[in-house]
């Protein structure tokens, strides 16, 4: 049961923006806000502390979506996707003054025994990871304040996805193919 809600929890997550969507377009008013909320107490009980970073923003997103609710204002569902790019800029951009950066912790994962030389493209790999953050969060910000629900959706729901598919494969592609060639 807990693996069950745990898929449920990660997916409507992923999904939250076409969840948001959806919600406001065709439930009584507040009924995502509520859904969503629960849903986030959910993942935040499962979590246990195993990732201590993902408790802020889960935090935030239980306070927007309960928040929501109770004030009746739908628009707070919006800041959502810019709370999880402050975090993960935020994660990312800590891991580069304390070391390693982030993408060198994740590469470790695959190869616990890097060459020295790695380091500081994996460094430009995680400040590239930043400037996405960056940009995301800003356009999450723009969409949720000053476009329509459909656009915010777009974005969030599938450009910002997209853009990060496109720096990760893009960037495997260059690892895998160039790099290793010098």
């Amino acid at each position: 049961m807990r693996a069950l809600l745990q898929v449920l929890t990660a997916l409507t997550l992923l999904a939250y923006p076409v969840a948001v969507y959806f919600g406001l377009n065709y439930l009584p008013t507040g009924t995502i806000a509520l859904v969503l909320c629960v849903l986030l107490i959910v993942r935040l009980m499962l979590q246990k502390q195993k990732v201590k970073t993902l408790v802020l923003p889960l935090l935030v997103g239980i306070a927007l979506t309960a928040g929501s609710y109770l004030a009746k204002r739908s628009d707070w569902l919006l800041y959502y996707p810019v709370v999880i790019n402050l975090t993960m800029l935020a994660l990312f951009s800590y891991s580069l003054h304390t070391g390693p950066c982030m993408i060198e912790r994740l590469a470790r994962l695959k190869e616990p025994d890097l060459p020295d030389e790695a380091i500081p493209y994996l460094k430009k790999v995680t400040l590239l990871w930043c400037g996405l953050f960056i940009l995301n969060g800003s356009m999450a910000a723009y969409t949720a304040g000053f476009t329509s629900l459909a656009t915010w959706t777009l974005y969030n729901g599938l450009i910002a996805y997209v853009l990060m598919g496109l720096l990760l494969g893009g960037e495997w592609l260059y690892r895998s193919f160039w790099l290793k060639k010098t």
